[in-house]
């Protein structure tokens, strides 16, 4: 004998690779838990993530919607503004799933063919907070989800997504959900900025409008307010004039009294946008 090895035999070469290329797809799926495989649409794909991430103070286990989309192509918010539609998310096919709420990421105004439309480009991620109807036991998330897409025109888009959550899966996700999570609206506190000063409508005999006074951080480079009104049409309001003293004031056109009347007594969201922070106040239109 001279100490060299023999030649494996061709048969147990390929049974080496193929338990090797076994070995990699399930170590692969294992990883590939906390995240649904990417659906390729028009112009954008769409996935499910999941991760533990720090909330309120405590381990929290939460989904997303991660939706990328080709350069010069948007998405729309909750209040699509003058056109587009806002995503729409049914989880009714989902098993072990109590309630799903989505939270959306602090969008920006941009231009389109409509008029002027709130949203989001390049990529967002819908963050998720899960609630199981059996704690201790996965939740299997089975997600339609549709949205609309807008460059030149606007496409609306439909996927499923299906993803099993459950404890002791989804870290890998966890930066992603984290960044987005961070730049979800606050609900107001004491000394935070922005805040809303001031809510009223006016009347009077002219053309009825909403305004609203917000204190922005000082050195805000971007100031900006979205409204939000459930199931009825609001407009995108228009920033009156540069800042007084930190202020900025806003005001919302509506057409007829009508509009107005149809309003009252209702809750909407009033979220303030800026580069330095967001917040979201809930006021009852009286």
């Amino acid at each position: 004998m001279n100490g060299s090895l023999s030649p494996l035999p061709p048969v147990t070469l390929v049974l080496i690779f193929a338990l090797v290329a076994s070995t990699h797809e399930d170590v692969a799926f294992a990883g590939a838990r906390s995240v649904s495989a990417w659906t390729d649409k028009i112009n954008s794909k769409v996935r499910l993530v999941s991760a533990a991430v720090d909330a309120n103070g405590q381990r929290e286990l939460l989904a997303g919607v991660q939706l990328r989309m080709s350069p010069g192509w948007k998405t729309y918010w909750k209040n699509p503004g003058d056109s587009g539609v806002p995503p729409a998310f049914d989880w009714s096919e989902s098993k072990n799933l109590k309630a799903a709420e989505v939270l959306y990421p602090a969008p920006h105004r941009f231009a389109d063919a409509g008029g002027t439309a709130i949203g989001y480009e390049g990529e967002v991620v819908f963050p998720v907070r899960l609630t199981p109807e059996r704690d201790g036991e996965p939740i299997e998330l089975r997600l339609n989800f549709s949205y609309g897409l807008c460059k030149d025109l606007c496409i609306p888009n439909e996927v499923a997504l299906e993803l099993k959550v459950e404890e002791g899966t989804g870290k890998a996700e966890t930066l992603l959900l984290e960044t987005f999570l961070a730049q979800v609206p606050k609900p107001p506190a004491p000394n935070l900025l922005p805040r809303v000063v001031d809510a009223r409508f006016k009347s009077g005999g002219g053309t009825p409008e909403l305004i609203v006074d917000a204190a922005f951080p000082p050195d805000a480079a971007v100031s900006d307010l979205f409204v939000y009104a459930g199931d009825s049409f609001i407009s995108v309001p228009s920033p009156i004039g540069p800042p007084v003293d930190g202020t900025q004031r806003f005001v919302l056109s509506f057409a007829s009294p009508a509009e107005v009347d149809a309003l009252k007594g209702k809750t909407l969201a009033l979220t303030l946008v800026s580069d330095l922070g967001s917040t979201e106040t809930l006021w009852k239109a009286e």
